[in-house]
């Protein structure tokens, strides 16, 4: 499951792990990638009650709710200005397809889902990456696993109780393991972990501006063992969705299917009900 000496990997140790975060924290909430995809598929601008119709799972009040959040966070743009414009994906939302193609191929080759439709694995993949400072704790460990808890907390910049947190959180995610069964053993990456590189260089890609960088940068704090850019905050990722002024067409890497829609667990349709955003 996991290897005891590890060489730094480039594609791991080298992306901004803030931006990385800010990136997925904009795809995480429950439905976003459900709702990207069925606007991929469909090629054009739909109405809410059109994109509830694809996920009935989902009812069509919170579908509304989503696609505002997702217009807000440039995801998608509307097709005029009148209430109840329907949606389209903007070039942001439109350039996702590499992201989810990259979290589908990691989520199949490294965790054992079982058959599962394939925006819910994406959105799988996401809920265990997106946390604030794991990738930080897997850039350490990458770098100089295998690794004790206060020497994860002291590379990391970290606080010893978050970090704690953060170590327990990513061990039930399957991402970390500890190498033996004693207090103080040191903790490594699994091989999931080990295998995220194509996952986090596909992220920090969409996160940039594919125009030009904004006119005024704006400084930032250095963060221990993050890399400087377009500020790696909300405000920066809105702004490289500002400057993606094409709608691209949707590319066929996204895995949403033409209706009607997989079937979806049992246990997914009741975590719809009772919980409707993470």
């Amino acid at each position: 499951m996991f290897a005891l000496a590890q060489p730094a990997t480039s594609q791991i140790g080298f992306v901004d792990a803030r931006r990385v975060e800010e990136a997925l924290s904009l795809i995480a909430p429950k439905w976003t990638t459900w709702s990207a995809q069925t606007l991929a598929q469909q090629d054009g601008p739909m109405r809410v009650r059109d994109v509830a119709a694809r996920l009935p799972f989902v009812s069509e009040q919170f579908v509304g709710k989503r696609l505002a959040q997702m217009h807000d966070d440039r995801l998608v743009i509307r097709a005029g200005d009148r209430h109840g414009a329907p949606y389209q994906l903007s070039g942001f939302g439109s350039a996702l397809s590499p992201v989810h193609q990259a979290l589908s191929d990691w989520s199949h080759a490294h965790l054992p889902l079982g058959k599962v439709a394939g925006a819910e694995r994406v959105e799988d993949a996401v809920r265990r990456l997106h946390l604030r400072h794991s990738t930080a704790v897997i850039q350490v460990l990458d770098a100089g696993g295998p690794m004790r808890f206060v020497h994860i907390a002291e590379e990391a910049g970290l606080d010893k109780g978050f970090t704690r947190q953060r170590l327990n959180r990513l061990q039930l995610d399957g991402l970390v393991a500890r190498t033996g069964p004693r207090h103080g053993d040191p903790y490594v990456l699994t091989d999931a972990a080990q295998a995220l590189g194509p996952v986090y260089a596909a992220v920090e890609h969409w996160s940039n501006p594919i125009a030009a960088p904004p006119p005024t940068p704006v400084r930032v704090t250095a963060v221990t063992r993050t890399h400087t850019g377009i500020p790696p905050g909300s405000d920066g990722i809105r702004t490289a969705a500002a400057l993606r002024r094409s709608i691209a067409a949707p590319n066929a890497q996204f895995s949403h299917a033409p209706q009607p829609q997989p079937r979806v667990p049992v246990a997914v349709a009741a975590q719809s009900a009772s919980s409707r955003g993470r």
